[in-house]
């Protein structure tokens, strides 16, 4: 379904009227945006550290964001990565096909509020596009598939009454949390609003599952098909009934934001960003010398899997020193290290020390809850889905919808309409993920075709295809253990405490250097803007355990945190 939420503008600093949303709060309503874009910099070190090893754990874009800035401060990373730059942005190529024409088995789509993230994509030089979601411009059309009856559209009007009756008692149950005053305050940057709005709701709903709350708002309470319907189709970017048994504030923290509307995809892949970060020399920088990167300083790559953190405590130096071991069986000790790969890597992948974090925070880290997700593409020989069927004038095939199998199908175009295009079949979460699983590429891509088929009995998708199927499933990925956090009722309290860790001053010295960032550490979990801004959190972190500071013109994160700090919800 189209969203049923106010949409936004290209990124900015405008305040007022119809100034941008930005992916800044409401939980900790801190403008990274500004301060990325500030002429003072992100902040220094003292003389004395320039030079000095930060190890960095994971080459996502987590990772590589830490490291490209902590270069820039004058210091020297070493980024551990396990298999390959770019983490959860994993973008394959086909053979043959323009560069253009990818699978994005990860992120693949971005809102115009990600503003910290477009920082980065307008650093490296990469455009972006429109990306297909049912009913927005970008999807020629759009077919909803349930319960074996489709109902073709190009735009909302054109589907039954019933789906303007969902979409219309959607906006009702966002009016339930304020959610026009919400947007207005994050356009205008007013965080006192914000905060006042959201520490209320916090409060009142942090036990709440997403589908408890549709069931106490009034347009869904009294009908299970307006529910379930929702729950298929949803808003933005489809479905959202995998998301039933989370909580509710997971859903308003991207409604708030906008960050579900007037998607765009990076053309050529977005693992392109960490890739181009990896090799680009910052334009301000002390200490390096003009036209030191990442990649000059380590021309064979990053460091390989780490399976070991330690605690090792120097002599006069209560906060210690973290050591790590990696795969080669390699030791090196640092004065602090960022970890950005998920958490429940900690727990399952690397020996780790108790003493290298609180313990609250390892049961933050036991208690994550991630989604699991699943995609599978195909490259085809051109976008015949703009074929005119000659009876309907339709066309051939859409941007579907359905309750079968596949649940979500995406059309992607290359740059030359009668030139080689790609089809997402599937893209799936949790229990609907969970059904692949077993199965091969070859075996899932029989029945998301004989899934299609049923949808599309005319039409030959199998003749246009030109090569091998790419899949993935994320929980299935020995170094992920799952696509993405998404908090259950209750687990604010735990969230909380790893988004905040990066302000490390009540911790005992004993649980200070380690740094926490990556999407999963931050309140917008899934979304490539929360991995920036915790990797953001995380220089802030590091900088000032080694003594430096930001300038009082550009305050940091850490420096503004006591004024805009998530609640503390009661821990009795």
């Amino acid at each position: 379904m189209t969203s049923a939420v106010p949409t936004s503008v290209p990124v900015g600093n405008e305040a007022g009227g119809n100034a941008p949303l930005t992916m800044n709060g409401p939980d900790f309503p801190f403008a990274y945006d500004r301060f990325l874009s500030h002429p003072a910099g992100l902040g220094q070190v003292p003389a004395t550290e320039h030079g000095t090893e930060i190890a960095v754990i994971g080459g996502g874009l987590a990772g590589i964001v830490t490291a490209f800035e902590l270069l820039r401060m004058g210091l020297r990373p070493v980024v551990y990565e396990a298999d390959r730059i770019g983490g959860r942005l994993r973008s394959e190529h086909f053979p043959g096909a323009p560069d253009e024409v990818v699978a994005e088995m990860g992120a693949m789509r971005f809102p115009p509020s990600s503003a910290a993230f477009q920082h980065y994509l307008d650093t490296v030089g990469l455009e972006t596009e429109p990306f297909p979601n049912p009913l927005s411009p970008a999807a020629p059309s759009t077919v909803v598939d349930l319960k074996g009856r489709s109902h073709y559209a190009t735009g909302l009007d054109d589907l039954p009454e019933i789906y303007r009756e969902v979409a219309r008692a959607w906006d009702e149950a966002l009016e339930g949390v304020e959610h026009t005053r919400m947007q207005q305050a994050v356009r205008d940057r007013d965080t006192a609003t914000q905060k006042q709005i959201w520490n209320r709701v916090v409060e009142r709903l942090d036990d709440q599952t997403f589908y408890g709350f549709l069931c106490q708002a009034p347009g869904f309470a009294s009908s299970f098909r307006l529910r379930e319907i929702f729950g298929q189709v949803g808003f933005g970017t489809g479905g959202w009934d995998t998301d039933f048994p989370n909580s509710i504030l997971e859903i308003l923290r991207i409604t708030y934001t906008g960050a579900d509307d007037d998607h765009r995809s990076v053309v050529g892949g977005v693992q392109r960003l960490p890739e181009r970060l990896w090799s680009l020399a910052p334009d301000k920088t002390v200490h390096w010398a003009p036209g030191t990167s990442l990649e000059t300083l380590y021309p064979d790559g990053p460091r390989p899997a780490v399976t070991a953190l330690r605690r090792t405590h120097a002599q006069g130096d209560p906060s210690g020193n973290i050591t790590v071991t990696d795969a080669s069986g390699s030791t090196r000790t640092y004065r602090s290290a960022v970890f950005t790969a998920q958490s429940w890597m900690l727990l399952a992948k690397i020996e780790a020390d108790e003493d290298l974090l609180p313990i609250d925070h390892w049961s933050a880290v036991e208690r994550t809850h991630y989604m699991e997700s699943a995609k599978l593409f195909v490259p085809v020989d051109r976008a015949f889905w703009r074929d005119k069927d000659p009876d309907t004038g339709r066309d051939t095939m859409s941007m579907t919808l359905t309750d079968r199998m596949t649940r979500g199908t995406y059309l992607l175009e290359g740059p030359d309409p009668d030139g080689p295009a790609a089809i997402c079949l599937s893209y799936t979460w949790c229990d609907d993920s969970l059904k692949w699983l077993p199965l091969s590429a070859g075996e899932r891509l029989e029945v998301m075709l004989s899934s299609l088929a049923k949808i599309y009995p005319g039409v030959d998708i199998r003749s246009h295809i030109t090569g091998d199927p790419v899949t993935v499933s994320w929980e299935d990925e020995p170094y992920f253990l799952g696509a993405f956090k998404a908090n259950l009722p209750g687990h604010y309290r735990y969230q909380r405490r790893l988004f905040t860790h990066f302000v490390q001053r009540d911790l005992e010295p004993r649980h200070r250097g380690l740094f926490l960032a990556g999407d999963d550490v931050s309140w917008t979990a899934g979304w490539a803007e929360g991995a920036v801004q915790t990797a953001l959190n995380a220089v802030w972190g590091v900088m000032n355990h080694l003594g430096g500071s930001t300038d009082p013109a550009n305050p940091g994160p850490g420096d503004e945190f006591d004024a805009l700090a998530p609640v503390a919800l009661p821990e009795n």
